[in-house]
């Protein structure tokens, strides 16, 4: 698991690349919160994200949280397809209130007006 932060003006962009699990939940916790600490909002870049369990989906609760407190906004972009499933099955994406993205699937050999390689 890996972070990389950029800031845009008043906006942090964090990117989370890797697990967000129970194995990884106390050091995201930390990157999380020391995210919020001077930004007026922070950008979550999920898109690399290749586990995500219900450890991952209570640091972004906490994570809008400790914003809402703070009247700071936390708006998670990029969705993996890792986040994607675990949202939709916890019935989360209005929770969250953030636009879900879904990436198109790759165009397979076998697809109609294909020939393969």
């Amino acid at each position: 698991m890996s972070t990389a932060q950029q800031r845009k003006g008043g906006t942090a962009c964090l990117r989370i690349v890797g697990e967000m699990t129970i194995y990884r939940a106390a050091e995201l916790k930390g990157v999380l919160l020391a995210a919020l600490e001077q930004p007026d909002s922070l950008d979550i870049d999920l898109s690399g994200v290749t586990e995500f369990d219900s450890s991952g989906v209570q640091l972004l609760m906490l994570a809008k949280r400790q914003a809402r407190q703070q009247h700071q906004t936390v708006q998670l972009l990029a969705h993996s397809p890792a986040v994607l499933d675990v949202l939709e099955l916890f019935n989360l994406a209005a929770y969250f209130g953030d636009p879900l993205v879904i990436a198109a699937s790759p165009v397979s050999a076998s697809a109609p007006g294909r020939t393969p390689s």
